[in-house]
């Protein structure tokens, strides 16, 4: 038997509630530039984005925690290609330990020539401190805000 492959393309919209967790998190982010997580209240590990249950011990978060804006990158990519539904190529996004998280936040980094990918990853490597900037017109969405590289 044959074993076949197909190329298809799923283009699905759909709507979700947020929860009162993810909303407060983007009420935050639009109305008052501020980013928050929540506190594990066995562990005391502020998690960010903030999620209603620990991922560790499966028990309730508590208390709100505002951190950043400053971090350190903990992982980044650059993209070259094109893919449906984000910004047009070359963009560079990754993952930042915000000063007071504990666990890191996905986001776009701004501000980095990526004409040449060697010297932009040498600006994005590991370790570096960014701050989180974020956007005039807000509206709740991870595009609201994104980082780039401190001083």
């Amino acid at each position: 038997m044959e074993l076949m492959t197909r190329n298809e393309a799923w283009n699905i919209t759909y709507r979700h509630a947020l929860g009162e967790t993810a909303s407060y998190f983007y009420t935050e982010i639009r109305d008052n530039k501020k980013i928050f997580g929540r506190r594990c209240a066995t562990s005391g590990r502020v998690l960010v984005p903030p999620r209603a249950f620990s991922d560790q011990t499966l028990k309730p978060t508590t208390d709100w925690v505002e951190v950043g804006p400053g971090g350190v990158i903990e992982a980044f990519t650059m993209v070259y290609e094109d893919f449906q539904g984000l910004p047009p190529p070359p963009y560079a996004f990754g993952y930042v330990m915000l000063d007071g998280a504990d666990t890191a936040l996905g986001g776009f980094f701004r501000g980095v020539d990526l004409s040449n990918s060697a010297e932009a990853a040498k600006k994005l490597a590991v370790g570096t401190r960014v701050t989180t900037k974020f956007a005039e017109k807000r509206i709740g969405d991870v595009l609201d805000f994104w980082f780039e590289i401190a001083g």
